[in-house]
């Protein structure tokens, strides 16, 4: 899992368009995490990778090197758009291309949602909950859900909202502080046993 004393943290970025909301919410949670000398940031943009649909043969390498960086990582931060009531068809696809078993079994996994609508993406991220604990993943408390997120964020991605602001800021701390007390003990008494 570590690599050179390294906490890795795969981002998935949920939408695919041009100067997208979530996009702008994912930048403040990795400004966040690169406060933190040890963690090494691998960001999964699926616009800039050939993903295939289930059945569908692909010798891209692409869902190969997915598979990997989710495999090799510590911990994982999803971020989606909410679109009718659901998480987007992007973040589906990463997901249908992991090998099976679950690649995120054990991993915890920190998530954001974004919605135009008042009531935020509670039904994106309670979806997308109940499918990352059908494949064991360990799902954190406190995901972020930005509601109205287009009076949220300014067309150069600052955050106009301090308490959305403060609850990004918090799930990346959440998540490290969680690997820190949960994971990494535990990985260096393997590593101690074996040696």
């Amino acid at each position: 899992m570590k690599v050179n004393g390294m906490i890795r943290i795969v981002t998935i970025l949920g939408s695919v368009r041009q100067n997208n909301n979530s996009a702008k919410a994912l930048a403040i949670v990795n400004a966040e995490l690169n406060k933190n000398p040890n963690v090494k940031i691998i960001g999964i943009n699926p616009a800039e990778l050939n993903l295939s649909l289930p059945g569908i043969k692909n010798n891209s390498g692409d869902a190969k090197w997915v598979n990997e960086q989710i495999k090799a990582a510590d911990g994982v931060i999803i971020v989606s758009p909410e679109y009718h009531g659901s998480y987007s068809s992007v973040i589906k696809l990463v997901l249908d291309n992991l090998n099976f078993p679950a690649l995120m079994k054990e991993k915890p996994v920190a998530l954001v949602g974004v919605a135009s609508g008042q009531i935020g993406a509670v039904k994106s991220i309670e979806h997308l909950r109940s499918v990352l604990s059908h494949m064991g993943a360990m799902v954190m408390p406190g995901p972020v859900s930005i509601a109205n997120v287009d009076k949220v964020f300014n067309e150069n991605g600052d955050c106009l909202n301090d308490l959305v602001l403060k609850r990004l800021v918090n799930l990346s701390e959440n998540l490290l502080r969680f690997i820190k007390r949960s994971l990494l003990p535990s990985i260096s008494f393997e590593q101690l046993s074996r040696n």
